[in-house]
């Protein structure tokens, strides 16, 4: 045993800096990939895939040369599968990694006051309330790092002032822009009535209807703050990295989103831990 753990200590003795750091990196690497499949079906299929590769190496090692020529061929073509099965998780990784701090070096837009960022708070929360206590369905969009301009071209442009009259009168039923989404940027509407992507999440409760499952589903891909407004209940919602917090008031709204948008970037990670109601 003492020889053995001589060879160990003789061998990390070997390696050199550079080594250890590319180990590092490779551990941090699955990590981070294991955390972001996690709660996904795709961790389903890595379980899959896994299994797979115990049954082409055991194959092999029973010479089971038919089994394994199947196999073999199988995972040829899996290779080029694998990137169409996890493309959601390859994208959101590739957004995630869009959002570190490097992002903001390019980024030349004007950063909004936190005196208006509490304003438009403020006017989302009594709006969101106020439409609560009338039963008005209302889907609402705050951006944050990740840009949604491909969501915004499918609306009609306003770029007004956020204020809370405006945003209760966009969603009076039966108006044009009632049935889509708003999408706000800093401190103004930028756009109305948009299309929102719908989550592919099968395991929702069946009493959430299309704006829920909207905001579950953009706030999967992106790393936007959605509000949801139930035209049914009249409960009031936030969507947040694929989690859904329901039966919020007026004033736990606006807790919770001036300590998302508020958060700095390297926290709002964190921000889940004030979900108490979770979509998957």
């Amino acid at each position: 045993m003492n020889a053995f753990f001589e060879y160990i200590i003789k061998y990390i003795m070997l390696l050199r800096i550079s080594d250890f750091i590319d180990i590092l990196i490779v551990a941090v690497i699955f990590y981070y990939l294991i955390n972001l499949i996690r709660d996904t079906k795709a961790m389903q299929l890595v379980k899959g895939i896994i299994f797979l590769f115990i049954v082409f190496f055991a194959s092999q090692w029973l010479k089971l040369n038919a089994l394994n020529y199947i196999l073999g061929g199988a995972m040829q073509i899996g290779a080029f599968a694998l990137i169409v099965i996890f493309q959601p998780e390859l994208r959101n990784l590739l957004e995630r990694m869009g959002r570190f701090k490097v992002g903001k070096i390019i980024d030349f837009a004007a950063d909004t006051s936190d005196e208006d960022m509490q304003r438009v708070i403020e006017d989302v929360a009594q709006a969101a309330a106020n439409m609560s206590e009338t039963k008005t369905g209302a889907l609402i969009v705050i951006e944050r790092a990740t840009r949604l301009g491909e969501y915004i071209s499918t609306g009609t442009m306003l770029d007004a002032n956020v204020s809370c009259g405006l945003l209760e009168n966009i969603f009076v039923p039966n108006t044009p822009l009632h049935d889509g989404a708003v999408i706000i940027r800093k401190n103004k509407i930028v756009t109305a009535g948009c299309l929102l992507p719908l989550t592919a999440n099968n395991n929702l409760s069946r009493d959430l209807g299309t704006r829920h499952r909207a905001a579950i589903g953009l706030s999967e891909v992106t790393d936007a703050v959605i509000i949801v407004v139930s035209e049914e209940t009249g409960k009031i919602s936030i969507a947040l990295n694929g989690s859904l917090t329901r039966n919020l008031s007026r004033d736990s709204l606006a807790k919770a989103l001036k300590k998302i948008i508020t958060q700095k970037p390297e926290a709002q990670e964190k921000i889940g831990k004030i979900m108490f109601w979770r979509s998957k």
